[in-house]
This record gives C-alpha cells, structure tokens and sequence, in this order.
C-alpha cells in the first residue's frame, strides 16, 4: 500500500510500504477515506520530537472503512465507517475506567521506553513518536487499529467526512482545551494560536457561554477566520498582546487562558525567540515555551491555564513562581477522545460545530510531503490539509 513516511528533519516521502494485518484478536483493519496533516505533526516534521525512527508511516487524524475485525471484536463489522481517535485506549485499564484514555496503561507498546522519559507510561499514539508505541498511523491506505472494539467511533454513511474528521483529534483537543477551563458566562477566554485546534477551542469557547473570546496569531488569514467566528483578535505582531488583554478586561487579565500552540511557539521578543532557538537546536531545550510564559504573566489570578497543545520534554524560564503566588490552576494532556465523543457527534450532526471553514488544502497521499511543507510555512493561506488516499 502507499503511505507517507518519515526519514528525518523535513524528509517525508509517500512510498510503498507492506499492508497491515490483524495481529490480535481485537483488531481491526480500517481503509482509510480522509486523513489529515496536524499541527503536531510538525514536531516530528522538524526534527523536535524525540524517538522517531526513518521509515515510520505518520499520521493520526483519519477515518475509513472497516474491512477487516479480528475474531474478539464484537463491536466493528465489516462496511462500518468509524473515526479512529488519535489515543489507543483499551477501555478496561484503571485509567481508562476513569475516562483519562490518553494515558492507558496498556496499549503503548514501548511503555518501558515512555516510563524513562515520563516517569509512568502514556497511551500509545497513532503515527507518532516510539515513545507512544511507534504505531503506524493513518496518512496511509490501510491502517491496522488496535483495541479497536473500544475506541473507533462509528458515524452514519450519510454525514461527509470532511464534517466528522476531525472528532478523532482537533475538535476534541479544542473542547477539551475549553472544557478544562470551566467558563463562566463572566468569563474573558483568551486563546494563543488561531490554527485548527485553536479555531475548534473558539466555537467551544463560544459554545460553552464565554463572555468574550480573544485570539492572538500572527497570521493575518487565521486571524480573519477566527474574527469570522466572533473573536476578537491580536496580531502578536502588530501590537503588545499584554496591553491589549489589560485593555480587554479592565487591567484585571483574561479568566482563562488557552495554549493551542505548544513548543514550536514563535516570539515577538528577538532576544527571547533567539535564546529558544539556541537551545533547540542543541537539544538543551525541547520547546519554545514563549506563549506558557506569557500565558502565566496575563491570566487572572485565580485563573485557569490550560495546555492542549503539545510539549515534548524539557522547556526553560517557567516563571513558576508567578503562577503560585498568583493561585493559578494548570489544567493538560493529551486528549481523552472518547469522553467527549458522544456529545460531539450530536453536537456536530446539530451543526453546532463548522469544519470547513478551516480546510484549505486538499490532496492525495502523493502531494503530501510537499503539503507539509505548505502547512509549516503557512503558505498559500494554508490552515488545513485534507488528503484522500
């Protein structure tokens, strides 16, 4: 089958690569109608994300159609369509019995390894790094899911993918994201990063009764969309976004506070971003932190600041000492896809939710090493890649 494959910093490739088979009883092997590049993809794509090994079949955003269920597996027939979650859940550990399926005790097949950089293991991821399981992921024609009479979500045939995709990551990563901060219709949201996950945490934000919702980028394209959407927005690069939030709300700082944007932030501050690129590329610091800093400067005391997007390891100059003394509550992770799931799938088919408004870019698996590089500079206005293999 064909599949896009990593083979180092900003190396990817659509090859051939040998066909998934069923390997356990609760298998199954989904072909796959829609995928999509993810900003996350981007750690690997820049050589940020430890543990990746030349040759990996990336991807984790993708639905399809059930072709083949392995003899355990009540759940999935064949010609089901399902969304597959980007976290392998097996639905009967401890955690998973608390609904916390990004950090499942079992299904990351390298837990020893994610032990030594976590000190306890995650959930296996699909199309990621080893550190979650190294399993192959779904920018491909096949993809073998495991667990998979858990966690796949099944859709009706009558819904287009392009409007159920994203449950199976962004969408949910967004909710969550607002989820964790438990708005109040008093609330001021204010959210870093106006890229999917960011824009899918402003219809929640929204959804959820914020009072007002601002969005700070640099992209002028992204910031229209989320000004679209009801936002009030900050081009980081035009204007001080720490002025223009005490404006916002009275000097008092916005209630809670959103990063969807993770470590490869970029900082209006020259000496700041350089000192992070430095670091970076030494390996003496995996993130560029830039948006938690300020984040934690900004937010309310008594505030709430929540992390969906992705870190991978170390960062530096926390100011940790602000965030205690200004009674601050950390709310992260990984997203727990199938707590929400139900009630997305509702709220979606109410069409509470708009999809795509946000996809840019469509294209096969062929034109996806070059759509990477498209989505990484944010060229061409490019939000969104969809690819149909």
């Amino acid at each position: 089958m064909k599949a896009i494959t990593w083979h180092g910093k900003h190396d990817m490739r659509c090859e051939s690569v040998p066909d998934p088979k069923i390997e356990a009883g609760r298998d199954a092997i989904v072909k796959v109608s829609s995928c999509a590049i993810c900003g996350s993809d981007l750690h690997f794509y820049d050589g940020f994300m430890p543990g990746m090994e030349s040759g990996d079949v990336v991807g984790h955003e993708f639905m399809g159609e059930v072709v083949e269920v392995g003899k355990e597996n009540s759940k999935l027939k064949v010609g089901d369509r399902v969304v597959v979650p980007f976290t392998i859940a097996c639905g009967e550990c401890d955690q998973c019995k608390r609904q916390n399926y990004s950090v499942c005790e079992r299904s990351n097949r390298n837990a020893d390894m994610a032990r030594k950089a976590f000190g306890h293991t995650t959930a296996g991821l699909f199309g990621y790094t080893h550190l979650t399981g190294g399993y192959p992921g779904g920018q491909a024609e096949y993809v073998r899911v495991p667990y998979a009479d858990f966690a796949p979500i099944k859709v009706p045939n009558g819904i287009p993918d392009e409007d159920v995709l994203f449950l199976g990551d962004i969408l949910t990563t967004g909710w969550q994201g607002a989820m964790n901060c438990d708005i109040q219709p008093t609330d001021t949201v204010a959210i870093w990063g106006a890229g999917p996950v960011g824009l899918f945490a402003l219809q929640s934000a929204m959804i959820l009764g914020a009072k007002q919702v601002v969005v700070i980028d640099e992209v002028p394209e992204r910031l229209q969309l989320a000004a679209d959407k009801g936002a009030i927005t900050i081009n980081f690069k035009m204007e001080s976004t720490v002025e223009r939030l005490n404006e916002l709300t009275d000097n008092k700082g916005p209630d809670k506070v959103i990063d969807c944007v993770g470590m490869e932030a970029h900082a209006p501050y020259e000496a700041e971003h350089f000192y992070d690129r430095a670091k970076q590329a030494v390996m003496a610091e995996s993130g560029r932190p830039h948006v938690l800093r300020e984040m934690i400067y900004v937010c309310r005391p008594g505030g709430v600041v929540s992390v969906p997007g992705v870190y991978g390891g170390i960062v530096d100059k926390i100011p940790f000492g602000a965030a205690m003394n200004k009674s601050l509550t950390f709310r992260m992770g990984q997203t727990h896809v199938n707590k929400w799931t139900d009630d997305l799938l509702r709220r979606v088919e109410e069409g509470q939710f708009d999809s795509r408004f946000m996809i840019t870019h469509r294209g096969s698996l062929e034109d996806g090493p070059e759509l990477y590089k498209t989505f990484r500079d944010k060229t061409d206005g490019c939000v969104k890649v969809v690819l149909t293999p």
